[in-house]
């Protein structure tokens, strides 16, 4: 039944501007640090000698946290946004699937188009330093680290931003709750440990990665939790 739901979601999206968006997010924020380092090439390139594919990878890393935010939030909201516009919740409430499965589906659809976005990122990552003529010594594990842990750790911020969305016909609210934490997060740095958008900077000397993840992951799995117990005893219209 999941799999049944997830592909009649995936080809709703025929019909929307969100995968086009999760290619815009990547090449966006790839874009920016290329004029950067076009702009500014002979002095970062004196300024981090022996250190440019790492240095490169955290200039990407530092845009692409608010950006996945951001991204979490349009892609949340056009996808519960499609459901309350045709008015399509009680047709598909009515149908012989349970409520949760439903909610998964939606859920699963978007970690999908977040993952998508992360592979994306991490090709554009590699692209920009091989026009740069940064090398083949590329530091995988700091590469892979970057485009993938932060949307390990924003796994409350989607499951919150899915909730609010599917939640209210009014998507004006989870908008401007995702706009707010995306701004939020530039800084995040300064926020206490416990605080889930400091997880996906990735902060070593505050918090070691393992356990971001493991927050990110725990965290965002318990808000969906009762994220789908609220959907399965709430009346959608």
């Amino acid at each position: 039944m999941l799999t049944r739901a997830f592909s009649s979601d995936w080809l709703k999206l025929r019909h929307t501007w969100i995968v086009a968006l999760v290619f815009l997010g990547p090449a966006g924020v790839v874009g920016l640090q290329a004029f950067n380092w076009g702009l500014r090439y002979d002095y970062l390139t004196d300024r981090h000698a022996g250190k440019l594919w790492e240095t490169v990878m955290k200039d990407i890393h530092f845009l692409s946290v608010p950006a996945l935010l951001l991204g979490i939030t349009l892609v949340a909201s056009m996808l519960a946004g499609m459901e309350h516009q045709h008015g399509s919740w009680k047709q598909t409430l009515a149908l012989p699937i349970r409520r949760r499965t439903v909610y998964m589906s939606k859920w699963l659809v978007c970690q999908t188009l977040m993952l998508l976005a992360c592979i994306l990122l991490m090709a554009g990552t590699l692209l920009l330093g091989y026009l740069l003529g940064f090398g083949t010594d590329i530091p995988w594990d700091d590469l892979l680290a970057r485009s993938y842990y932060p949307w390990l750790t924003a796994g409350p911020i989607l499951a919150l931003q899915l909730w609010l969305s599917v939640s209210t016909a009014n998507q004006t609210i989870p908008l401007s709750t995702g706009i707010i934490l995306s701004i939020m997060s530039l800084s995040a740095i300064d926020m206490p440990d416990w605080m889930p958008l400091k997880w996906p900077l990735l902060m070593k000397d505050s918090i070691s990665t393992e356990l971001s993840i493991a927050l990110g992951v725990g965290t965002g799995l318990l808000v969906l939790l009762f994220s789908i117990i609220h959907f399965t005893r709430k009346d959608v219209s």
